[in-house]
């Protein structure tokens, strides 16, 4: 159903994700909107990393209740508050999706509320 694309003609992707991915087959897709760091009793974890994982958390959340996973994913967009996230989110996006590969994007953005370091959206397809 998913198929990774890195054609030789452009730069080879550089860390975790993939030029493009192809969808066949796929009767669902899912639109998960910009998913922030913070817990379900309204707090927001301290630190980056925290924050990073409580945003993840909540993807997967979303994911679940579809009844989808991490490798359904196909497209993720990350609005990073500082550049000096970027190794950062990469370790935490690889600890979570391991060896799945989906299209990326990272931006560095102001955030919405300035508490919040990252905030992430995505796009999933399934059968």
């Amino acid at each position: 159903m998913q198929r990774y694309v890195n054609p030789t003609e452009a730069p080879p992707p550089q860390g975790g994700y993939s030029q493009a991915i192809e969808v066949s087959g796929a009767s669902r897709l899912l639109f998960i909107s910009g998913q922030i760091p913070v817990r379900p009793d309204g707090t927001v974890p301290s630190g980056f990393a925290a924050q990073c994982e409580q945003v993840w958390a909540n993807l997967g959340a979303c994911l679940r209740k579809a009844g989808l996973g991490f490798g359904d994913l196909v497209k993720v967009t990350t609005y990073l508050s500082d550049r000096r996230h970027t190794a950062e989110n990469s370790r935490i996006r690889r600890e979570v999706l391991g060896d799945h590969r989906p299209a990326l994007t990272i931006l560095i953005a102001g955030i919405y509320d300035e508490d919040w370091l990252l905030e992430i959206e995505a796009i999933a397809a399934a059968r």
